[in-house]
């Protein structure tokens, strides 16, 4: 699989830097955010190097179906019933910080937001 030796999300796929791990297959990695904006952040990446969003193309349609389809699937399973989020924030001006595809799950009671 093509990877980046600079990027930190490949560093994270090789090993090389640790993550608290909600899942992993050998297209895939979830993991959870460090710096979480709900009480259930994860981060869904491909192992593939992909730079962003922009970059996909139509041999990618499978992976980012993968990608959609775990989502729900961990949210159930960490106990995420009244909804989540999702988002790919792409390019510079989508506010993309990692250059490595991603995909944030957000989900859990957000009791800020209330009143």
């Amino acid at each position: 699989m093509s990877h980046d030796p600079n990027c930190i999300f490949c560093k994270i796929v090789a090993g090389q830097i640790p993550s608290k791990k909600a899942y992993e297959d050998e297209y895939l990695l979830a993991f959870h955010d460090i710096n979480p904006w709900a009480p259930v952040h994860l981060l869904i990446i491909p192992k593939l190097h992909i730079a962003s969003m922009a970059d996909l193309h139509d041999g990618h349609a499978e992976l980012l179906g993968r990608m959609g389809v775990l989502a729900p699937k961990l949210m159930r399973e960490l106990g995420v019933s009244n909804g989540f989020r999702t988002v790919i924030n792409t390019g510079p001006d989508g506010g993309q910080e990692v250059y490595h595809l991603h995909m944030h799950v957000m989900g859990g009671p957000r009791p800020w937001l209330k009143g």
